[in-house]
């Protein structure tokens, strides 16, 4: 016949399974491989027809400094 678990036995193993089950939850998400939009049939753009970021970035500056020129005006007018 087995003997029943001991009093301060338990509450040891509940809390290295609630501590447990974080970790395993979190080293699950790193080995699954994330699915990303750009694996989608069909959606890929070929990298010759996209622009490249240093481009993004100066058409974000000038579509930033056109707002910012815009507000100056419109609180100049004031």
């Amino acid at each position: 016949r087995e003997a029943p678990i001991p009093k301060m036995l338990a509450p040891c193993l509940l809390r290295r399974v609630v501590l447990a089950l974080p970790l395993v939850f979190v080293v699950a998400l790193l080995l699954v491989e994330p699915v990303r939009s750009d694996q989608e049939a069909g959606t890929a753009i070929p990298a010759e027809s996209r622009p490249c970021v240093d481009c993004h970035a100066f058409e974000f500056m000038q579509r930033a400094l056109q707002d910012l020129k815009k507000t100056a005006y419109n609180l100049d007018t004031r």
